[in-house]
């Protein structure tokens, strides 16, 4: 296999190599001033004002920050989005405690119906509701049902924003990529890192697959990318073998600047350092793999990006000429804002190409072997032009810092997760095919949970969702007994909360392809089974 070509040496094989990457051509407009939309801020996770200022933006309250380079309209349609979904989940808990007021009414069920109808827009589990005259109505699992319900309700809801899935694929191409593959850490504070945080549309990113700490198993990395590889040379997509470009592997770990030493990420025990460290071990390993397993000079290009929880803004590590990352070595996506927004336009891209020349020529122990290579380069500069929209973004709605630094999320989800799902702090994602795999990152995700429901007498919901691919024979019999197998080992490990009925799992099973219906599988598998006749 012949990869050895650094990318720049071949010309793209798409149109329109010479214009402006995505995120850099933001035309400058009049930016009008509009009030703070607060989005919901769940359970009361506030910080105080007074004792956290704005960290982006240091000028009159009375007149906020405007970056010449932010994206308005996707600022607005992407705060619409997070409005949507997280005022659904929102309403669950209202909704539970007019129920549980009027559950000893002789016409209950009808009123519980149109309650449920009205404010959630589904229907409740008629079973539950007819056993609340007999005992006490059964809140937990009544909870654990209106989480799986709201699921499924907004994946058929949301309406996927607007992307440039192919103008962003044609600027990765160019940029000397045919594939890119990112990890973040399994933390639903970064379940919005794609489409919010780095402004990417779903379609462009190959894999976006999450693990505790972003702590990435490196031989299924390497079979994505034979599967990849493959592709290219028996289908030609997105571009052939010869075309001279790389794969491109992505790490993301997380801190918060707030509280460093608390709301960081907690399979690294809230050590920035660590977490950093740990992600740049693991992507080293990746690339080692890759180059000692496969030989003619097969390689890949690997990028480590932090994310501050609490502001969105990143900090991404510069590699050198030869592909090497360094702690030491970054450029910080808040200070970048904080230098840029009282220019225009023009200086401000000028000074983001600045920002990653100097964290090149860094000296000291952040000192690396020269510049990386161009496409590297440009990739860099849209990343964080495209971040600089998301800081306003934090900075125009919440003061620049979220109200909610700390875990806030509505579910775990368990399996491949859900495409249509991207939004801060709603869920925690663990990416596994078993529960012995995934076991370490079910833990830390427990134990938030632990917190956050538990504590408080609430279950813990456990969204499984398994993909099968119908072209398979035999594909969806086989994920919905995977989803099975899932569920049943999850309540064996956590057997004393699914005793006390603290621990609501529910399963869904989804066809491959993007805007499958979301099918719920019933504990024997029989729905899903009879459906698939």
């Amino acid at each position: 296999m012949n990869t050895r070509n650094r990318p720049g040496r071949h010309v793209s094989p798409q149109p329109g190599v010479n214009r402006p990457p995505y995120g850099l051509g933001t035309p400058a407009s009049t930016l009008q001033a509009r009030p703070q939309k607060p989005v919901f801020a769940a359970r009361d996770l506030v910080l105080s004002p007074k004792s956290a200022p704005n960290p982006a933006c240091s000028s009159d309250p009375a007149r906020p920050c405007r970056h010449p380079l932010t994206n308005e309209l996707e600022n607005h349609r992407l705060l619409a989005h997070e409005q949507a979904v997280k005022g659904h989940f929102a309403a669950i808990i209202p909704a539970l405690k007019h129920l549980a007021a009027q559950q000893h009414e002789a016409d209950f069920l009808e009123r519980a119906q149109r309650v449920a109808h009205t404010d959630l827009g589904f229907l409740l589990p008629a079973g539950i509701l007819e056993d609340a005259w007999i005992a006490n109505l059964d809140m937990r699992a009544l909870y654990g049902a209106c989480v799986m319900h709201t699921i499924r309700l907004m994946a058929e809801q949301t309406q996927a924003v607007p992307q440039n899935s192919d103008e962003v694929t044609s600027f990765l191409l160019d940029c000397g990529y045919h594939a890119v593959d990112i990890t973040p850490c399994s933390d639903g504070r970064l379940k919005g890192l794609v489409r919010y945080i780095l402004r990417l549309p779903d379609d462009a990113v190959r894999s976006r697959k999450a693990y505790a700490g972003a702590m990435f198993d490196v031989e299924a990395n390497v079979k994505r990318w034979i599967e990849t590889e493959l592709m290219r040379y028996r289908e030609g997509r997105p571009v052939s073998a010869d075309a001279g470009t790389r794969y491109l592997k992505i790490a993301v770990y997380h801190w918060s600047s707030s509280d460093p030493a608390h709301e960081g990420c907690a399979a690294h025990h809230s050590s920035e350092r660590d977490a950093a460290e740990a992600g740049l071990g693991r992507l080293r390993e990746f690339r080692q793999a890759i180059e000692n397993s496969f030989c003619c000079g097969a390689s890949v290009d690997t990028l480590l990006i932090g994310v501050d929880t609490d502001t969105d803004g990143i900090k991404v590590h510069v590699p050198d000429a030869d592909g090497e990352m360094s702690l030491y070595r970054c450029v910080s996506n808040l200070t970048l804002y904080k230098d840029t927004v009282n220019d225009d336009a023009s200086n401000a891209r000028l000074k983001v190409y600045q920002a990653i020349q100097a964290a090149s020529a860094t000296d000291g122990w952040g000192k690396g072997n020269g510049e990386p290579h161009e496409g590297m380069r440009r990739l860099i500069a849209t990343l964080l032009i495209n971040n600089l929209s998301q800081i306003e973004y934090v900075c125009g709605n919440w003061g620049g810092r979220y109200p909610d630094i700390g875990h806030n999320e509505r579910f775990i989800s368990v399996g491949d997760g859900f495409e249509e799902f991207q939004v801060r702090n709603l869920a925690y994602f663990v990416y596994l095919h078993t529960v012995e795999e995934g076991g370490p990152d079910l833990d830390v995700g427990l134990q938030i949970f632990s917190t956050l429901n538990v504590l408080h007498g609430l279950p813990v919901p456990v969204a499984i969702h398994f993909r099968y691919d119908r072209r398979v024979p035999g594909s969806r019999e086989r994920t919905v007994e995977r989803c099975q197998r899932v569920k049943a080992a999850i309540e064996a490990r956590y057997a004393e909360l699914h005793r006390q009925g603290l621990l609501v799992c529910g399963m869904t099973v989804q066809d491959k392809p993007p805007g499958s219906p979301i099918e719920p599988v019933e504990a024997n598998g029989a729905s899903a089974l009879r459906s698939a006749r």
